[in-house]
């Protein structure tokens, strides 16, 4: 019997295809052109994002409630950076069956361990309350560096909360940057992406501690990169249980740029 409980989420979580989870796409628009993220492929520097409408909230709640669930949890990213998760909140109150939204505080992989969390609790057979917990839970333990190989895109999309100490550093600069309730903060800076991308396996060392973990290497046009990283950090970690490699999409792009590199890490288990 499929899971009574739905999982929803959205575009930024990018996660491949996975049973019990529905999907609706933040919006890129560009030239005065929305679509839906996963069909963008113009130009990032002339591209803004907006959040999906309530009416695909709406819909994709409506489709699941015809389909046989009583009951959905819908987990988005950060209402920091979008308002997504409103719109979620305004489908939810004319949805045909309870729905309780979420906001992870986080983005990409950060939004994407809850929302696994989320559904493997669903299969379980959890009732609604278990299966909150269980994103909840997720969540808070949940912990996202990454670092942006250029300031041009963080300068023009103002979504770093320390931007001022960062644009009056000497353009060498790679910013390491963390989520700290659901808004981007600077964390270091560092002169060189070698010296970054070092620091990022630090962080998931002390993250993660000593027990089982999941971690994600996220990216954006930085594939050789990541892909290193990938192969090292098992080395690095004591009990790594699912070890991902994600590049992200568009509504990143916009905001951090091409070159971007990220890690995530949810150790299992802890509060």
């Amino acid at each position: 019997m499929p899971p009574s409980v739905a999982v929803v989420t959205d575009s930024t979580a990018y996660l491949p295809p996975t049973p019990g989870v529905s999907v609706v796409p933040v919006q890129v628009v560009s030239s005065g052109t929305s679509c839906d993220e996963g069909a963008f492929t113009g130009d990032l520097h002339a591209a803004t994002t907006s959040r999906p409408a309530p009416a695909r909230f709406a819909s994709c709640y409506a489709a699941l409630a015809a389909a046989g669930a009583t009951e959905i949890v819908s987990i988005h990213l950060s209402g920091e950076l979008s308002g997504t998760a409103e719109s979620a909140r305004i489908a939810a109150k004319e949805a045909p069956l309870p729905v309780e939204v979420i906001d992870s505080g986080s983005i990409a992989m950060g939004l994407g361990f809850p929302v696994l969390a989320a559904a493997e609790a669903a299969v379980r057979g959890e009732e609604l309350e278990g299966v909150v917990r269980a994103a909840l839970g997720c969540a808070a333990r949940t912990r996202t560096f990454f670092y942006a190989d250029t300031l041009e895109f963080l300068r023009r999309g103002g979504r770093v909360g320390t931007a001022a100490s960062l644009f009056g550093s000497a353009l060498a600069i790679k910013p390491l940057l963390q989520f700290v309730d659901g808004r981007v903060t600077l964390l270091e800076k560092v002169r060189t992406a070698t010296r970054a991308i070092a620091r990022l396996e630090d962080l998931a060392v002390a993250a993660a501690g000593q027990g089982p973990a999941r971690v994600a290497v996220q990216h954006l046009a930085a594939w050789d990169r990541a892909r290193a990283l990938a192969e090292r950090l098992p080395k690095r970690l004591a009990g790594v249980t699912d070890l991902q490699l994600v590049e992200v999409g568009a509504v990143i792009g916009v905001h951090v740029g091409p070159g971007m590199l990220g890690l995530t890490v949810c150790p299992e288990g802890r509060p």
